[in-house]
């Protein structure tokens, strides 16, 4: 499994030959005005939830590749209606896709479309593919569901938002890499604008000394789980 991060919330996720797109918002962000969306192969569009930081180049993107979206029913009754296929899912459910099980977990959080229409619940993604298992948390505050990710799920990394503000800071992210006990952390969710910007040595430091890992990419850089 290999992980490309794309700067704010979005991530490739590459599994065999599929390619998974989670929350694509690029050409926002003039941090990653160096990725060319027209390059990014998606199979699949992962959306957490309808905040224009995490959907503005979905339609886009989904388009060139025919790529299906995945997201909760209101998210995906929007891009069904522009003549996107999608798949529906909701809080607790699970789907076997052909690059692995991906179940749609709960968040605290606010959706709506730029403008102003209502994007359902925010959530989060469990992950269960290529013998890797990961977390995608989405924007989300500290919450004790977190706690019932490990009870079926035992994780290689979960990637949480550590930018405060919008989402948990770094001390809820230790604490929410307790609740789902995965010592190996993604950080993301920060830095694209000044409510979020972080102190990258501090955060690092925080997880050190709380004996975890937390790994902080820059736009472009990938991982291999």
């Amino acid at each position: 499994m290999k992980i490309t991060f794309y700067g704010h919330a979005c991530l490739k996720i590459e599994v065999n030959d599929v390619h998974i797109l989670v929350d694509p918002f690029i050409t926002g962000n003039p941090k990653a005005d160096h990725i060319d969306i027209e390059t990014i192969k998606a199979d699949y569009i992962l959306l957490t939830h309808a905040h224009q930081d995490h959907t503005l180049d979905a339609e886009v993107i989904a388009k060139q590749n025919n790529a299906i979206i995945v997201s909760n029913f209101e998210v995906t009754n929007h891009y069904e209606a522009k003549g996107i296929e999608v798949h529906p899912m909701n809080h607790g459910g699970k789907w076997d896709f052909e690059f692995g099980v991906v179940k749609y977990v709960n968040a605290i959080h606010t959706s709506s479309f730029p403008d102003g229409s209502y994007g359902g619940q925010p959530g989060g993604f469990v992950i269960e593919g290529e013998h890797k298992n990961i977390y995608i948390a989405g924007d989300t505050a500290l919450t004790m569901d977190m706690k019932l990710i490990p009870m079926k799920t035992k994780l290689d990394l979960a990637v949480l938002p550590i930018g405060d503000n919008f989402t948990m800071d770094v001390e809820d992210a230790i604490m929410a890499s307790d609740f789902v006990e995965c010592d190996k952390v993604l950080g993301y969710h920060y830095d694209t604008f000044g409510y979020i910007e972080i102190d990258h040595e501090e955060a690092k430091r925080k997880f050190f000394d709380s004996n975890k890992d937390l790994m902080l990419l820059d736009i472009g850089e990938s991982i291999e789980l």
